[in-house]
Formats: C-alpha cells, structure tokens, sequence
C-alpha cells in the first residue's frame, strides 16, 4: 500500500480533533494529540528512536491541517520531526521530557537559528561552558516555533569555537529556568504557533541536560532534519490539495454570466495546471518517501523540501487568483500565501536546498555534472 494510499486508510478525518475550535493554539492541539496517544503513534513501534511512520504522520498533518491554521500546524509538526527524535537519544532529564512529551504534557521548542547567523547553524554564537557536573549557557534564539509555549526548550549551543560539526552540543533547557527570557515574535502571522525569541542569560543546569553526547549537536540535526523535510512534504501535499478543492468548489458556486466560473475554459486550465503541479510533488513525495524515512536520505530530503516549497507557492498563487476578493478572507488563499512562504525558508532556504540537490546529484544517478 503507498503512504497516501495508507494515510488515507488511517486519517481520522479530523473527527478526534472536534472538540477543539477552530483556532486552537499549537500547544491546545498538542495536549489533545497526546491525550489520543496519536504523538506516540507517528513514530514506528511507538518508539522515535525507530524512525517516523510515514503514512501516520501524513495522515496526523492531514487531519490537522484540515481544520487549524498554519500556526497550529506548524508547532505540532516541528517537535514530532525534530525534537522528540533528538530528545530518545538522552537519558535523565531528556528522557522524562520525552515521555511528558509523548503524553501531550510537554511541548519542547527547537531553538537552533541563532540572532544573527540564522540557518548558518556553524557561525552560531550560542555558547555553552562545561565544567564538571555542570553546564552554563548564554546566547539568543530568533524566530523559535513553540517559544512562548513550550514547557522546555532544545539548545544547540557551542562548546569550542570554531565551525567544526564537532564543536556543537544540544542542551535542553526548562523554560523556567532562571536566566531564561523569552519574547514574543512581533508578527501578525503564524497564530497558535507561540514563536517567539529566547534568550539564555547565564542558564545554569547539571551537566545530565547535555542531549546526546558533547560535540553531536549538528551531527544529530543532521540526522534528524531529513525527517523535518519529509514531513514538510507531506504536509505540503494536505495543504495544497486542501486549498485545489476549495477552490473548485468556489468557481463552482460563483456566478459569471448566464453561469459560473467554472464554465470559463481559461479558468478550469489554469485550476488543472496548478492541480499538477500538486500531484507531481504528492508523486515525487511518494516515490522518496522510503529513502527519507527509512534511510534518511539527504538529497532525497532536500529534493522534497525545494519541491514543497516551490509547489505550495504556485499553488497558492494559482487559488488565490482564481478566487479574486474572495481570496483575502481570513483564511483563505491570500492569508496562507504570506504564511505559505515559511515552506521555502524555514529548515533551509530554498536556494540551500537545491545546492544539496546539485551536489549529489551525480552519487544519486544524475550522471557527471557538466
């Protein structure tokens, strides 16, 4: 059976999530998705040390994104590919946040992107000073999903200076800790994805707050943002052919002449021109999806990431022409456009992806480059 074909069989059509309005914050969902035990349930055998289980993330993005905003979508996305992986690689603290995690008690933030280098993850100045049975860390978080929300929060801090991968730890930091200070993000958009800024203030904690050994921090993200990209995929897939069936509805219902929208040829083919482009990214989605899953293939990885992102933009450009003033309702096509974006530079640009694409290339069977 394919991933959709298996996500299709397995979507709860957003039935288990009826209780929650419409406009439920990221951390809502999350308490609800783990009452329902559907966090634990992405991951195979329940354990994220095994890897995701493709057709039931697809299926839980599905479901989600059927009835939240993009800002709710995105903070349940980002732990369950990111930081609950990360997290099974500790022990002590790590360990007992994963679990409150997987209970939906716990919602942990990923705070990578430093303030200035950004998605440089290497020429971060997030430091962290080990000594003895104990840790200090200081530095700023910029543009954190589940900042202001998150009961804890995973720090990828420097040990030695230096842009070697080695050079690069995880901490997991209590949001309550003394030092700690978090800023809400001063944006209109993502509501219900609590993003926001942090800043680690000479943070002290006990040395069992180093997340999978000293030095694996960008080894380990590395590791795991295959994943992230996947799931971005899959969930570009659910958006896209939400926003293709509302669309069509709409044409079908608006009057134009002596008939609707949909009668007008010009407007049906640039409506199936945008439906494949989302099938060709729901194939390539499919056809990838073991490498990423299984192997966690980074070119195949990145190859999703650039096709979502270059996807969701056209396709959301498309819908939101053909549906005209009705297009910047709140919610509808012009107001994910904007939000939209965050699919072409969040977890890597873009233009970064496709480098990595152009790279392997010819190890993935592309042939000699020219």
């Amino acid at each position: 059976m394919s991933v959709f074909a298996a996500r299709e069989a397995t979507s709860a059509d957003g039935s288990r999530l009826a209780a929650l309005p419409a406009d439920a914050s990221g951390a809502d969902l999350w308490r609800a998705l783990g009452a329902q035990n559907r966090l634990a349930g992405v991951y195979r055998g329940n354990d994220p040390r095994r890897g995701v289980d493709a057709a039931a993330l697809g299926a839980l993005l599905t479901d989600v994104d059927l009835r939240f905003g993009v800002g709710s979508t995105l903070a349940v996305t980002v732990p369950l590919a990111t930081c609950l992986p990360l997290l099974a690689q500790g022990t002590g603290p790590a360990a007992r946040t994963l679990a409150d995690s997987l209970d939906g008690g716990t919602v942990v933030a990923l705070a990578a992107t430093d303030e200035d280098s950004g998605c440089d993850l290497a020429a971060l100045d997030t430091r962290v000073c080990l000594d003895g049975d104990h840790l200090r860390l200081d530095g700023t978080k910029r543009w954190i999903t589940n900042a202001t929300t998150c009961g804890a929060a995973l720090v990828l801090a420097r040990h030695r200076p230096g842009p070697h991968f080695t050079n690069f730890t995880w901490v997991l930091v209590p949001a309550d800790a003394p030092g700690v200070r978090v800023e809400p993000a001063g944006t209109e958009l993502f509501d219900g994805s609590g993003t926001g800024h942090l800043t680690f203030e000479d943070v002290r904690l006990t040395r069992d707050h180093v997340v999978g050994g000293t030095g694996r921090g960008l080894s380990g993200f590395a590791a795991h943002i295959a994943t992230e990209r996947l799931a971005g995929a899959l969930w570009a897939v659910a958006l896209c052919e939400r926003v293709l069936r509302d669309t069509a509805r709409y044409l079908g219902r608006r009057r134009h002449g002596g008939g609707v929208l949909w009668d007008r040829e010009a407007v049906r083919q640039r409506w199936a021109g945008a439906l494949l482009r989302s099938r060709q990214h729901r194939a390539l989605t499919e056809s990838l999806t073991e490498a990423v899953a299984a192997r966690r293939d980074t070119s195949a990885a990145a190859l999703l990431k650039a096709s979502a992102a270059e996807t969701v933009e056209h396709v959301l450009d498309v819908c939101a022409h053909l549906q005209g003033a009705h297009g910047f309702r709140t919610g509808g096509p012009q107001h994910l456009r904007a939000q939209a974006a965050l699919f072409g530079i969040g977890g890597g640009t873009t233009e970064v992806v496709l480098d990595i694409v152009a790279e392997t290339a010819p190890q993935a069977g592309a042939g000699e480059l020219p």
